[in-house]
């Protein structure tokens, strides 16, 4: 290491079979009255009753914002600050994916700090006030958001997905029950979970990588290899999904002290203007970047390569290409859709290349990838991504350039 690194993880983190039950006594230590934050989802499977009961059995109040129905928007940030307000809550919990705890983050950051949610990205404003408590339940083993210090927020103005870092918006609670995310079905159960393994490839990979991270990079790497494909076919499966939330955890634990790198750069765009969730978009672009990556990431590449290889790889080179092309495999078999497959509209997506690849690369996170890319290779990886074959072994983009 050229320099010193820090890790930041919450406060608090309850993890396990049965951790949602303890949602009541965190919060009565932080307040009197919380704002939940969750979806129409988890109210109607009944997460959102179940987690304000136990709520009342600690004597704690609630106010429930469940607006939350797509990526996360700076107008989901703006109505349930309001009702934080309104109703004089001084706790905020959220209760589904990273799209509510994102907007989760933001809430408490705004509750005692002034400004819009866009005042605070590249740093521009630091969070000088101390941010209302934050509890956070993932319901999804993907994001990892429950443990980091990110939250990302489309501007609806300009189409832009903000990428706003800083320790304040790091929750100071995580609450993860594996219990939670045995309602998701095999679609998400697929997105979320190689979401998860391109945050941990990507903290591993980057340039911003340190030892602490590492390890919580490859131990996710190595419970998604081990248990993604059993959660995807077998959802009842608690064991697997137990893994998942640990792995998903980790992972995010790992890009909040290292980095992303080059597919959450890419993947931004293309939620913000096409809407596809971040699970999907970073599961659509993983392969291919991951091909364009391998000369200058062999070394980083091969020690994934060989978590997912029963033996025989007797050198890096060879490591590396068996990690490229073990993701893409992955991605095969749980039904991961290419950028055409998806339903855009090749047309509409050649108008904007020039616009995702500026918004991505200004993004920053591009910069921390094994090979920092062109605007224009960027474009071509754009293009790529767009109808890729993932049953194609060969690369797609490994000697270009």
């Amino acid at each position: 290491m050229k320099h010193y690194a820090v890790f930041q993880m919450p406060e608090i983190i309850h993890y396990g079979r049965g951790a949602f039950q303890t949602i009541g006594k965190e919060a009565s230590l932080r307040g009197r009255r919380a704002l939940m934050i969750s979806d129409p989802v988890m109210d109607k499977l009944g997460y959102v009753n179940e987690g304000r009961k136990y709520l009342t059995e600690s004597n704690m109040e609630s106010v429930v914002y469940s607006g939350v129905e797509s990526e996360p928007t700076d107008v989901y940030v703006t109505e349930a600050l309001e009702l934080f307000r309104t109703k004089q809550c001084d706790v905020v919990i959220s209760l589904g994916g990273g799209s509510c705890i994102d907007t989760a983050k933001a809430v408490a950051v705004l509750a005692s700090n002034e400004g819009d949610i866009g005042d605070y990205r590249g740093g521009k404003k630091p969070v000088d006030v101390k941010p209302a408590p934050h509890l956070a339940v993932p319901t999804t083993a993907g994001t990892g958001s429950e443990a980091t210090d990110v939250t990302v927020i489309t501007n609806t103005t300009d189409d832009v997905k903000m990428m706003i870092k800083q320790p304040a918006f790091l929750p100071d609670v995580a609450i993860v029950d594996p219990a939670l995310t045995l309602s998701s079905p095999k679609h998400v159960t697929a997105a979320t979970g190689i979401d998860a393994l391109s945050h941990a490839i990507e903290a591993y990979v980057s340039k911003k990588s340190h030892p602490m991270a590492d390890s919580m990079a490859l131990s996710a790497v190595n419970l998604i290899v081990q248990h993604l494909k059993t959660a995807y076919h077998d959802g009842d499966n608690i064991d697997a999904r137990e893994a998942m939330s640990l792995a998903a955890m980790q992972a995010g634990i790992a890009f909040s002290n290292a980095s992303v790198c080059l597919v959450h750069g890419m993947s931004r765009p293309i939620g913000a203007l096409f809407h596809v969730p971040h699970g999907y978009s970073n599961a659509m672009l993983l392969p291919a970047v991951l091909e364009f990556s391998r000369n200058e990431g062999v070394d980083r590449l091969a020690d994934i390569g060989r978590i997912f290889s029963s033996g025989g790889l007797s050198s890096n080179e060879q490591a590396a290409d068996h990690a490229v092309s073990s993701v893409k495999e992955l991605c095969r078999e749980l039904h991961i859709p290419n950028l055409k497959e998806w339903g855009i509209d090749k047309q509409d997506f050649e108008s904007v290349i020039n616009k995702m690849s500026a918004d991505a690369w200004d993004s920053g996170s591009p910069a921390s990838n094994p090979r920092v890319p062109t605007l224009y290779e960027m474009e071509e990886l754009y293009r790529i991504c767009f109808d890729y074959d993932f049953s194609q072994l060969s690369p797609a983009g490994r000697n270009r350039g």
